[in-house]
Parts: structure tokens; sequence; C-alpha cells
């Protein structure tokens, strides 16, 4: 049984045209989304590939018996599913014939180590502390080792550069650091558990990823979510919009020594995250979302919370508005870290960076959910510069709608009489269900399959999966200087690509 939800169906396939069909699906205005592999009593894998659609998302689907888990590579003729087939391979042993570079990405294995076997996420992994291969040569040009640990709070990668001093001609990373076995450990939850882990998957977006899990159970279910749960739900994800688009902009003015513009942010910052405590009892705003709807209503009356989010916006608009008028500050963001359209469109990349380039569609607009609908929500205009400023620019416009929508949402939560924050959902029927939602760094997709009332499946497919891909095009003649800018205009998020 295949719950239909926010896709709009599925075409099963035999593997030798798989690839074929996949890059078929996902051309013209369509995008590809996703590959998948999910396991089957059999012993065999299905493989599902999604692409999103105008009006939804739709799926192409493969088996692959047991004990022949080959295929023809989807990645020889769309650049986009290159990670996805690196990933399944890494933690499955699934080989993709002809594939452009199988690197591992998630568990870099020793030559002489077997892949886990299928399912058993028990195993014991011994990761490849090898250093990795330098592959650029010539006359006085050196490697530079950056990561797993850095200064400063940042997530755990490895970083091998490649310079002469300046020039970057090569850069290459390695994350299996982060890698959690998130979605091994998601398998026989109940759903009231999965949202727990959901909200786990990124700590930047929590609450992007309880509702995509939650969405997700809901089509499974049935469930219609109270209206003013939706709200709840809103202003919570633009909250959270905003409290990354801000740590983007606090990088920038750490990286340019603006230290007056960097201290008033990082206020900012903080202020928004008190405020979010105070709605939830968490500043990352977990425990607010759950299935069929909110665990309750916000904690503070939602017109004082609605004046004080008011008076941080007002105090964030101003510092912007002086930050993006400093010639020094500019300076260093425009024409950094240029990634043209084409390129762009090719990994399908999505949110601030595909925006940046004058691409990339917004969910909240292009596949509206919740309250959006209702919300007269107006997405950023898209930036066709493909430089850090251009995504900073579109960071900064959705911050502005971020703050109306919150704002907008709690003056409807001060007028609302609602009693039900949460529908009880029914029984879970056995299936598939995809659900989307615009994360802070882009598109968010999961996968949710389940058995027997119980988790079989769950796969968080975050933003960060496509666009951490480009980062390394992103140094075509920039220098060493600009590394922190180019980082902190793509907003990466490093357990996102892990797992």
């Amino acid at each position: 049984m295949t719950i239909q939800g926010d896709r709009l169906g599925e075409e099963v396939i035999d593997r030798s045209r798989f690839a074929e069909a996949v890059t078929r699906l996902s051309a013209g205005p369509n995008r590809f989304a996703g590959l998948f592999p999910s396991l089957r009593a059999s012993g065999g894998v299905e493989l599902r590939a999604v692409a999103a659609t105008p009006g939804g998302y739709t799926s192409v689907v493969t088996e692959l018996p047991p004990g022949d888990l080959a295929y023809p590579s989807v990645s020889v003729g769309l650049p986009a599913a290159s990670w996805y087939e690196r990933e399944i391979h890494d933690r499955y042993g699934i080989q993709p014939g002809g594939h452009p570079r199988l690197d591992p990405l998630v568990l870099p294995l020793l030559p002489e180590d077997p892949h886990p076997a299928l399912g058993d996420w028990h195993s014991q992994v011994t990761p490849d502390p090898r250093a990795l291969d330098a592959h650029a040569s010539g006359e006085g040009l050196f490697t530079i080792p950056y990561g797993p640990v850095r200064s400063g709070v940042f997530e755990a990668v490895e970083y091998l550069v490649e310079t002469f001093g300046e020039d970057i001609p090569r850069l290459r990373s390695r994350i299996y650091h982060k890698h959690r076995g998130i979605d091994w450990r998601f398998e026989d939850l109940t759903p009231d558990d999965g949202v727990l882990l959901a909200e786990r998957v990124e700590g930047t977006a929590s609450v992007a990823h309880a509702i995509a899990y939650c969405r997700g159970l809901e089509q499974l279910t049935g469930t219609e979510v109270p209206y003013g749960a939706e709200v709840v739900r809103l202003v919570h994800a633009e909250l959270e919009r905003v409290a990354n688009h801000l740590d983007s902009m606090i990088r920038h003015s750490d990286g340019s020594y603006q230290a007056v513009a960097n201290a008033r942010l990082a206020v900012h910052k903080e202020r928004l995250l008190r405020l979010r405590a105070t709605l939830c009892g968490s500043r990352f705003g977990r425990n607010v979302v759950v299935p069929g709807g909110v665990s309750g209503p916000m904690r503070r009356p939602p017109d004082e919370a609605r004046s004080e989010l008011l008076r941080i916006a007002s105090g964030v608009s101003g510092d912007a508005r002086a930050m993006m008028s400093t010639p020094s500050f500019l300076d260093r963001l425009r024409g950094a870290g240029v990634l043209p359209a084409d390129l762009v469109a090719a990994h399908g990349a999505v949110g601030p960076v595909a925006r940046g380039s004058g691409l990339g569609e917004d969910v909240r607009h292009a596949r509206p959910y919740g309250a959006y609908p209702s919300s007269g929500f107006r997405p950023a205009a898209p930036h066709g510069q493909g430089d850090a400023l251009a995504r900073q620019q579109v960071r900064l416009e959705e911050m502005d709608e971020s703050f109306r929508l919150a704002a907008e949402g709690l003056a409807v939560l001060a007028g609302c009489n609602e009693s039900e924050w949460r529908r009880s959902p029914g029984a879970v029927a056995d299936g598939t269900a995809i659900s989307a939602v615009e994360s802070p760094q882009g598109e968010l997709l999961y996968v949710v399959e389940t058995d027997g009332g119980r988790l079989a499946r769950v796969k968080p497919r975050c933003a960060a999966f496509h666009n951490f891909a480009l980062f390394p095009a992103a140094f075509r003649g920039d220098i060493l200087t600009d590394f922190v800018f180019i980082e902190a205009s793509f907003g990466l998020s490093v357990a996102g690509v892990a797992g």
C-alpha cells in the first residue's frame, strides 16, 4: 500500500531502465529530489527515486533481488544523484555500475572491511583513518588538512585544502565524523517516539524536521491538524528560520572583523532564542510539534510575545541595513564563491544557495502546507549573481518575511479561542508517505514507511545533501581568506548529510 499524500504517484520499472526513467522523470519543470533504499522481507532492496513536480512529488521504483544488488548508475546522466549512490554504497554495498566517482561518503571503510550487513546497524564499523589523498600538483603547491576539529563552535568535518598559498585549485571534504546511524535508529520506534529523534537530526532545524516527520505520519493516519496548531507550527518554524539566518550573518561579520555588527547581531539572536524558550520551554523549539498537532498552546501570551518579536525585528533590520551599507563588509562577500546557475540546476540545489544563483523554489510557495496557504506568504526574489553576497541578500529578505509571518501568526493566536491543539491520530496504515517542508537551509524531505503500526524506515533528506556537493565548486578563483565567507553563505549542516 502506498499513501499518495504530497506525492502524485509512482511507477515501478525494471532496474535495467531505472537510470533512464529517473533522468526522464527529473527533466523539464521537475527536479530530482532523492534516491532512497528500503529493505524487503525477501532480502532484496527497493530503490525509490523521487522528483519534485509543480504539484507535488512523484517517484520511480525498482527492485534489486537478493544476492544481486547492482544496477546501472543514475549519476551518469544525473549528477544530483551522485552523493545518494555513494551513501547507499557505503551503507549497503549496493553497486551503481558506471558511477563516475564512487568515493566513500559517510562510512570510509578500510579496504579489508566488509560493508555492514543489510539492515544490521549494530555492526561495528572501523572508519578509514588515512588522510585524504591530494589530487592537484604543481610547483609550490601544498595541502592543508583543516578539521575535523576547528576553533569555534562548528560541526566536525574534515577539509583538504590544496593551495599555492592563496588560490585554491582544489578542495575536498570528508564528513563521516558526524555519522550517527540516524536512519537505522528510527527503525521499530513508535510513531510518537519518532518525533523525538526527528528533532535531533539537525539541531538547528528541530522544528522543520518535526513538522516534516509528523506530516508524513498524518498522511498515513488521515489526520487533519487543527488550524490553531498549524499557526503555532508556522510561528515556531519562522522563528527557527530567523535564528539560522542570523547565525549566517554573525559568521560573516566575524570573518570581516565587523566587531560592532557581530556583537549586536549576536544579542539579537540571543533575544530571539530566549523568546522561543518562553513560548515553549526550549530555545530550539523542541517538544512543540507532535503527530496530529502541537503539544499545547503557547506558554506566553501571544500579544506579549508579538510585541517582543517586533522589537527584535526592528533591531535586526536597522543593524542589517548598516552592515549591508559598509563597503569593507560588502567587498569580502561580493564575487566570493560564485556558483553558476547551470551547475546549481544540475545538482538540484535548494534554499538560499539555489536562490542566490537565480534558481530554486520555496516549498512554502510551490507546494504550500499547513497555515501557509492562508498566510499571504511572499517568497524572496532570486538573485542571479551566485556569490556569497547574493546568498546573504536572499537570507535578509527571507528574515523580513519570516518576522512578518511570525508576528501575524501571533496576532491570530491572540484572538484565537482554539481549545483543540491536537487531534489524536488514528491507526497508522502500513505504507509509505513522502512529505516536505521548507527548512532554513531549503527543501527538507521525509520518506516515512510504516509496518504493523511502527516505523519500518524513516529517511530524512536534508537540504545540505544537495547543497554540500557544490561546496568545492564554489572555490574556483577564490583564495584562502574567502573560506569563512563561502562556508557561512552556504549555511551547511554536516549532520544533515552524514546522518
